[in-house]
């Protein structure tokens, strides 16, 4: 990774849509020099066209305004909105359309989540732009999250992020940009994570299995699509024999990909055997991705335990030291889990031959869940 960790952050922990998307809108509302803005999921609703409108304001007052989607991701967003940036003086690109003639390049997306207002202020985590994150989690219409809001010098790496991601789709590297001198307004130390698709290990999942294999008292982790490699797998099952209190939570009943959710419960059979709590999350749609290790440490942002995020796609993720914001993370954890049922082994064994039949099906297509 050759970096450390650099402290003077502040980050602030969203809940959901309701708290999510006001302050995002207001920093976008609020620039005055330049946003960037990065997203795996644009999709439909109420909430795209009120980013659309505020993107394409701020361009019309003389903010330079730069919005990069994923091509298969970002693929259901409006017209109507694509024609509001343009026609307000948004400069937009698209990272990796779907096209035959580079066919080879479909399986790599970008599926970062990244918003940085004038460089001083950033906004990461799992959240898209659509309907299904409106709303606080309250039924199965709002889909429960989480996003972070930085100041300090850990947004550099958001805006270098976007940079990376904009110039492999085509876009030129701005002489006029330039990285303000970094404020210290908080105590966060974070180290920034910012992984591309490639062989070999992201630096992600490096941390991921560093941070698995040295828990001494708690390992918590979230993730919508929970597929861990065979190290991962085996390093959460060696924690909970070592006595560090392991928990998973991955989506129950509204999982949104009812293939992958065949594939990822599955994993959960050797995991219980060894000692896991696995919890399955029934509110909603449960998209969270974090790591909470011990009482200080937490890995955030876009990616999932699974190999896309892991291999295949580029994430963004911060590991960050603070113990304020661990102990936050660990109530929300605490109270998701009050929405949840645990995963019943028994049960688990008693399917039918059909279900067993689809799962080893489902398995084939492992890499591409």
């Amino acid at each position: 990774m050759g970096q450390p960790f650099r402290g003077g952050n502040r980050i602030e922990p969203l809940r959901n849509g309701r708290e999510i998307f006001p302050p995002m809108l207001q920093a976008i509302e609020e620039a005055e020099r330049s946003i960037e803005f990065l997203t795996y999921v644009y999709w439909t609703g109420e909430i795209a066209e009120r980013f659309a409108t505020a993107l394409a304001e701020a361009a019309g007052r003389g903010v330079q305004v730069r919005v990069l989607l994923d091509g298969f991701g970002a693929k259901p967003m409006p017209e109507a909105c694509l024609d509001q940036l343009r026609d307000g003086g948004v400069e937009v690109r698209w990272f990796r359309p779907l096209k035959l003639a580079k066919l080879w390049r479909l399986d790599n997306r970008t599926h970062r989540k990244v918003l940085v207002v004038d460089g001083r202020i950033g906004f990461t985590g799992g959240v898209g732009i659509a309907q299904e994150w409106e709303g606080d989690a309250r039924d199965t219409s709002e889909w429960r999250d989480n996003h972070f809001r930085l100041q300090g010098p850990a947004v550099d790496a958001l805006r270098a992020a976007f940079v990376g991601n904009w110039c492999d789709a085509g876009g030129a590297l701005d002489p006029r940009l330039d990285f303000p001198e970094a404020e210290t307004p908080g105590e966060s130390e974070i180290l920034p994570l910012r992984a591309t698709g490639g062989p070999g290990w992201s630096d992600i999942a490096t941390v991921v299995r560093v941070l698995v294999q040295e828990a001494q008292q708690r390992l918590w982790l979230s993730s919508p699509y929970f597929l861990p490699d065979a190290q991962i797998r085996e390093g959460l099952c060696a924690a909970a024999r070592r006595g560090v209190d392991v928990q998973v939570m991955v989506p129950g009943h509204y999982g949104d990909m009812r293939l992958a959710g065949m594939a990822y419960v599955s994993e959960c059979e050797c995991l219980v055997e060894a000692g896991v709590k696995v919890w399955l999350y029934q509110r909603t749609m449960l998209h969270i991705k974090q790591l909470l290790v011990d009482d200080t440490l937490s890995l955030l942002g876009s990616a999932n335990i699974n190999q896309r995020s892991l291999s295949k796609d580029d994430e963004m993720a911060m590991c960050v030291i603070d113990p304020t914001l661990q102990s936050r993370l660990a109530r929300d954890f605490e109270d998701d889990r009050g929405h949840c049922e645990a995963f019943d082994l028994e049960r688990w064994r008693r399917r039918s031959w059909l279900r067993r039949l689809v799962e080893a099906i489902v398995k084939r297509f492992r890499p591409q869940l």
